[in-house]
């Protein structure tokens, strides 16, 4: 089969999973014993969340753009990890607002944050899973590029960097939330930078 279909439907969901995250944020009421503007800061935990969720689905959408692009074809083991992948990223927008909605809470606030960076852990898992597949054994066979055992090695070592740190922060929610989001925006932020992508495709 070829790319095409298995990219344009990735992108489809990828558009709605990153265009659900902003109905999340909410406009504030009229009529409130707040003003508008103390209703606005009120909410920065909503904008927190989002930032990092939509940075993190931005750059997996490039990440997958890169993978995807390697291939001269798919075949059904491509399809199926790309669905475990897509399915991972359609639950962001939901554990997004589960720890926007929490963060400030003294009763639920470690879950919400263990389950949101457990979201972000399970997305990097089902990438690497299928960017390993598909740069190694029968996978490989599916490039269309010439790619050296390094630049193989180094392009998994990448990806793989990723988990530990969602790893650490899905362990310390039961500590401090706000420093497991800290540890997901420090992913992000690391990855979105401009040496971390260099050569990435």
């Amino acid at each position: 089969m070829p790319t095409s279909r298995l990219e344009a439907f990735s992108d489809g969901v990828i558009a709605i999973a990153i265009t659900l995250l902003v109905l999340e944020i909410h406009v504030p009421e009229t009529g409130g014993p707040d003003s508008l503007g103390h209703q606005l800061a009120d909410q920065w935990p909503s904008y927190a969340a989002y930032l990092v969720s939509f940075v993190t689905i931005g750059i997996i959408w490039v990440n997958h753009h890169a993978m995807v692009s390697r291939l001269r074809k798919t075949n059904h083991t491509v399809l199926i990890l790309n669905l475990f992948l897509l399915m991972s990223i359609a639950i962001l927008p939901f554990t997004t607002d589960l720890v926007a909605e929490y963060l400030r809470e003294s009763d639920g606030q470690h879950l919400a944050a263990a389950i949101y960076s457990g979201s972000l852990l399970l997305m990097g898992l089902a990438f690497y899973a299928m960017q390993r597949y598909t740069l190694d054994g029968e996978g490989g066979d599916l490039l269309g590029v010439e790619l050296s055992e390094g630049d193989r090695r180094a392009i998994k070592q990448r990806n793989a960097l990723g988990l530990v740190p969602y790893a650490v922060a899905t362990a310390v929610a039961p500590l401090s939330a706000y420093l497991t989001l800290a540890i997901c925006a420090a992913v992000a932020a690391f990855y979105a930078s401009p040496v971390t992508r260099a050569g990435l495709d």
